[in-house]
């Protein structure tokens, strides 16, 4: 389900339902910018890579999906001991989907929000070198 490309950023899949999904990450120096928070860029890659895979669990076999277009608002530092996109689809289609994923930062058992993501993700058939 999500990209083998997110192990770089140590992602897990956490929880799948149709619709729905669920990618954690534990904060680490690799993945840190200069103030020592969850760099945008791994936060941006859950919550996309969430929110295309929510879509895709509404989808056909043998179809992908890739991300149109998707526009993320940082409510909050990442700062925590786990960071959590929680990914959902608000209308699919037959070609395009969208979903949302908000992000969270856990910290001592208590949850904030500190991101915000809505995408649009086209569904792909029959184009060679695109499968999920």
């Amino acid at each position: 389900m999500p990209s083998r490309n997110l192990r770089s950023v140590g992602a897990t899949l956490e929880h799948i339902s149709p619709g729905r999904l669920e990618i954690a990450i534990r904060p680490n120096p690799a993945i840190s910018q200069q103030h020592g928070f969850t760099h945008a860029g791994a936060i941006s890659a859950i919550a996309d890579s969430a929110a295309g895979c929510a879509a895709l669990t509404l989808m056909p076999a043998g179809v992908g999906v890739l991300t149109t277009e998707f526009k993320i608002n940082f409510l909050a530092p990442a700062a925590g001991d786990r960071i959590v996109a929680r990914a959902r689809v608000v209308e699919a289609g037959r070609t395009l989907t969208v979903a949302q994923a908000e992000v969270f930062a856990e910290q001592g058992g208590q949850e904030r929000i500190i991101a915000l993501l809505t995408a649009t993700i086209m569904a792909i058939q029959n184009r060679d070198g695109v499968s999920d």
